[in-house]
């Protein structure tokens, strides 16, 4: 059965990608990291994304960018924003090169693995605004992949595939809700309380898309 790598943060983009990659025909090979972020919340999603989706090899490395900081998701000196997305503002809950970090590691992976393609739940619509989530910082990726490895050398890298890249937040809701994932299982919070703030950049994208696509029984104030 041919392979992919997912990206998986425990996220409702990540999962949704994960299950596309199966409704695709992949066997999947779930790929998470510890990077230096200030709760496990996510990872404790991961796992259990991973189990439902029946996802049978899940690696957890271990990437401390906190080491550096340059990130409120990774330094401890920081406030999480909870003011709201702002047009054309990167905001610093972006954390230097972690998507770049990612995807080489995930390359190393798939490579090893011999999967044909690397599945990653970045956005470019309803998102905050992340260099690293827009279709051409994916297609300059793949020109590394191609030029990198030995399966690129080879004329066979793996395709790096975003199948959320275009679609609105309302759009990735109801795919993954056709595709059978459990969006209550998924952890989208920046912040590591017991339930969802609802007030950071990732809780106000996700609670509107919940509520305009007429799930608002998982809103994170449905939560509170």
């Amino acid at each position: 059965m041919k392979k992919a790598v997912v990206l998986l943060s425990g996220g409702l983009d990540s999962a949704t990608s994960a299950a596309q990659a199966i409704a695709d025909g992949f066997e999947v090979i779930a790929l998470s990291f510890r990077y230096g972020q200030k709760h496990s919340r996510e990872l404790d999603a991961a796992g259990n994304i991973a189990t439902q989706l029946g996802i049978r090899e899940h690696f957890v490395m271990d990437v401390n960018l906190s080491q550096w900081g340059g990130s409120s998701l990774t330094d401890a000196a920081q406030e999480i924003p909870k003011d709201g997305v702002q047009a054309d503002v990167i905001p610093s809950t972006y954390v230097p090169g972690r998507n770049t970090v990612f995807l080489a590691l995930a390359l190393s992976l798939a490579e090893a693995k011999e999967a044909e393609a690397i599945y990653l739940g970045i956005n470019a619509v309803d998102y905050s605004g992340y260099p690293d989530c827009r279709p051409e910082y994916l297609e300059a990726y793949q020109q590394l992949a191609n030029l990198s490895s030995k399966a690129g050398i080879e004329g066979h890298a793996p395709q790096l595939v975003a199948p959320l890249v275009l679609d609105s937040k309302v759009e990735i809701v109801k795919k993954a809700i056709a595709l059978g994932v459990d969006i209550a299982e998924t952890w989208s919070c920046y912040q590591g309380s017991e339930k969802p703030c609802g007030l950071c950049d990732s809780c106000r994208i996700r609670d509107e898309a919940l509520t305009q696509a007429g799930y608002p029984e998982l809103t994170s104030q449905a939560k509170a």
